[in-house]
């Protein structure tokens, strides 16, 4: 809907502000009647309705704009401006009034009958907005679009259809019209009228790529899995450019067990420039869930993920830490978790990962320091004791590990495992500090408790 309410002001002088004479006018003259009056009262009265209004003070606006039509009851901007303010004050059934005066008063006036159809779908009076809306096509075309949607709130499906057909042959594919007949299509589970529309799309427009691509989505949402196949072959030969088609291409690749196509149309996409990222870190997260049944090509997952630039999507960083953890590639799988972790700096599971990680590469300067920041955040997580414990014990300081170990313990909940691993780590402190009877003591109850594991 269009608003063209800033050149109220105009209007406001075109319908009432009189013509003047070019004749001389005599200033110590006496007014020969209350013409003159009426007409300054009734400037007065509009300018205060309209300072009111900008202020949002709209009883005031509707109380001047009421003595404006006392003083003259013909102007239709009076109406038009008054059943905007009693919108504002949510006195509707006025507003309805005021506005339908305006439009009896002036109906060729776009602004009032665009005001009075804004109206109704607020209210959602669509019956008489329909009517309202059908009066502006008159004016411009773009309203049809309008009328459409109507329909397709009234759930008149096959009359918007009927028009978003007429506007497409009209002026062509528009994504507005395109999620209008989407959604008719879903409302109404007419899936086979949607694909016989986007073949009807290609048949008249073969060279277009959209197309395509649009139709190869839905013979996959409906489970025809062939023929999205062999349309986005098609495509292929008609536009063997094309990298959008790979989106589909590596799946169907897939599921036909040919995995050299299939790596290549994902190499595709990873590099392409056309793709978004978000899409581009989903085939990647295909990427290494095949490989991880299919290691043999893990350099071909080395070198798609060199190919994406900047992988910032934490989903697919940890999908990857876990692929290179798995396969014993520790160092890998660290780099992916602490990207993620940067990406989520809250996830604790991450957190975790890394933490150990630190541990297993040695790197206890990095594992005391993060266990450290972290006991700030999750005071009662004991793992974080555990970690910090052992980084002071690899770090030679085996009396804040004693200290931080055993505040871990009061934290402990049914974990006869992780208790004994405390109990090793504080008798290895105390070794350290070459008390063997306090070492041994904790080193007999990590024993204990591994027995009855």
């Amino acid at each position: 809907m269009r608003r063209f309410i800033h050149i109220v002001i105009i209007l406001f002088g075109v319908f009432v502000i009189p013509n003047f004479s070019m004749a001389q006018v005599d200033f110590n003259k006496t007014p020969d009647d209350d013409l003159g009056n009426v007409e300054d009262a009734f400037q007065e009265q509009f300018y205060e309705a309209m300072k009111q209004k900008g202020i949002e003070n709209y009883d005031r606006a509707v109380q001047a704009l009421l003595k404006c039509i006392d003083l003259n009851a013909s102007v239709p901007v009076l109406y038009f401006e008054l059943g905007k303010s009693y919108n504002k004050l949510k006195n509707f059934g006025s507003a309805e009034e005021a506005l339908k005066k305006a439009v009896n008063k002036d109906p060729d006036n776009e602004w009032f009958l665009d005001e009075l159809y804004g109206f109704y779908i607020a209210q959602n009076e669509y019956e008489k907005a329909m009517k309202t809306v059908k009066q502006l096509v008159e004016y411009h075309p773009d309203y049809k679009e309008d009328l459409a949607s109507l329909y397709l709130r009234m759930k008149k499906y096959d009359d918007a259809l009927k028009i978003l057909d007429e506007l497409d042959a009209k002026h062509g594919i528009a994504m507005s019209r395109d999620v209008m007949r989407n959604r008719i299509y879903q409302l109404t589970g007419r899936k086979q009228d949607q694909i016989e529309n986007l073949e009807q799309r290609v048949d008249n427009n073969p060279n277009k790529e959209a197309n395509y691509l649009a139709l190869i989505y839905r013979y996959s949402e409906n489970n025809q899995k062939e023929k999205a196949f062999e349309t986005a072959k098609e495509l292929l030969k008609i536009k063997p450019e094309s990298e959008l088609v790979h989106l589909a291409l590596y799946k169907f690749y897939l599921d036909e067990n040919n995995a050299e196509k299939a790596i290549a149309s994902m190499k595709t996409v990873v590099k392409s420039t056309q793709i978004k990222p978000d899409a581009k870190l989903k085939v990647l997260t295909d990427f290494v869930s095949f490989v991880s049944q299919n290691p043999e090509y893990e350099s071909d997952l080395v070198e798609a993920t060199a190919l994406v630039e900047s992988v910032n999507n934490s989903k697919t960083l940890i999908e990857l830490g876990q692929y290179y953890l798995a396969n014993n590639n520790k160092a890998a799988a660290l780099q992916n978790f602490e990207s993620a972790l940067k990406l989520e700096p809250n996830n604790f599971s991450v957190l975790k990962k890394v933490l150990l990680l630190y541990l297993d590469e040695n790197k206890f300067d990095l594992a005391n320091i993060k266990s450290t920041q972290a006991l700030n955040n999750y005071p009662s997580q004991p793992i974080l004791y555990l970690v910090n414990g052992v980084s002071f014990n690899a770090l030679n300081k085996p009396q804040n590990a004693i200290d931080t170990l055993e505040i871990g313990l009061d934290y402990i909940i049914d974990d006869t495992k992780m208790e004994a691993d405390f109990y090793t780590q504080i008798s290895k402190a105390y070794t350290l500090l070459n008390n063997t009877t306090k070492a041994k003591t904790f080193s007999d109850k990590a024993k204990q408790l591994q027995n009855t594991n």
